[in-house]
């Protein structure tokens, strides 16, 4: 049975995502921060009895699931095909996958990248130096976002100084760094962090500074810190060398993440 979900949920919500905090670190998110009442975010869960056995989340445009085992993805489907606000499905392959195939409408594009999760300081290597590694706080948004600027594979976004310093002042987001020459010439971020996991993001080294095990050591420590408050870490990535590195540092894959992205619908649009 299906039914939308509300705060007297809360509980039973925070047992089922506990069990994979870092693949649910948005949901998990989304729910410390906007609970079940907004009219930007709603949440159904699939029960069998009392049983919640898979939830389904809207946030804005973006849908994401979650399942630990079997569940109701024909009525998950049914309910994201009534929205004409729908643009975008997101999630673990073996969720979304099972979803798909009962939408009316296919992707207009999709993207499929490596998710990847460090749960212990214990496969960290310690071979790193994190000596030179230091931690920033609002005052350096400005060196991080030139730093970021000047990184090929990073996109251009106008919001970047905006978002990352909201970031700091809400502590959903940390960076650490490394400084020569008055540069930062390399930092790691995490984003979207909750009370269980934390996502990194914006792990690079300037041009000029690279093959010097800079990011490696900045990952190091925000691995060290953030694990130490006893959430998970996870990240995404697409090139395999990226993967490379952040296996040697002790993640380890865990699936692939999927963003089914669509056209606005034409009862939107007309």
């Amino acid at each position: 049975m299906i039914r939308r979900l509300t705060e007297e949920d809360r509980f039973k919500c925070q047992n089922l995502l506990a069990e994979k905090p870092a693949e649910n670190l948005f949901i998990i998110g989304d729910i410390e921060n906007f609970g079940f009442e907004q009219d930007f975010q709603k949440l159904w869960g699939d029960f069998s009895g009392d049983e919640l056995r898979a939830i389904l989340l809207k946030y804005r445009n973006n849908y994401i699931a979650y399942a630990s085992g079997n569940f109701d993805s024909i009525g998950f489907a049914e309910i994201i095909d009534q929205d004409f606000e729908f643009t975008q499905l997101s999630g673990l392959k073996a969720i979304t996958s099972q979803i798909l195939q009962h939408l009316d409408r296919q992707p207009d594009k999709t993207r499929s990248l490596f998710y990847a999760k460090c749960d212990s300081k214990d496969k960290l290597n310690d071979n790193i130096d994190t000596s030179q590694v230091q931690m920033a706080d609002v005052k350096d948004v400005k060196k991080i976002v030139e730093l970021q600027n000047c990184i090929p594979e990073f996109e251009g976004d106008p919001n970047r100084e905006e978002g990352i310093r909201k970031g700091f002042e809400s502590s959903s987001a940390r960076t650490y760094f490394i400084e020569r020459d008055g540069l930062f010439v390399s930092s790691a971020s995490t984003t979207a962090e909750n009370t269980m996991s934390a996502m990194i993001v914006g792990v690079c080294t300037h041009p000029d500074y690279q093959k010097n095990g800079y990011a490696s050591s900045c990952m190091k420590q925000l691995c060290e810190e953030v694990l130490d408050e006893g959430k998970l870490l996870c990240l995404f990535y697409d090139n395999p060398k990226a993967g490379k590195i952040y296996k040697r540092l002790g993640f380890e894959d865990i699936g692939y993440w999927m963003m089914h992205i669509y056209e606005p619908s034409e009862k939107m649009t007309g």
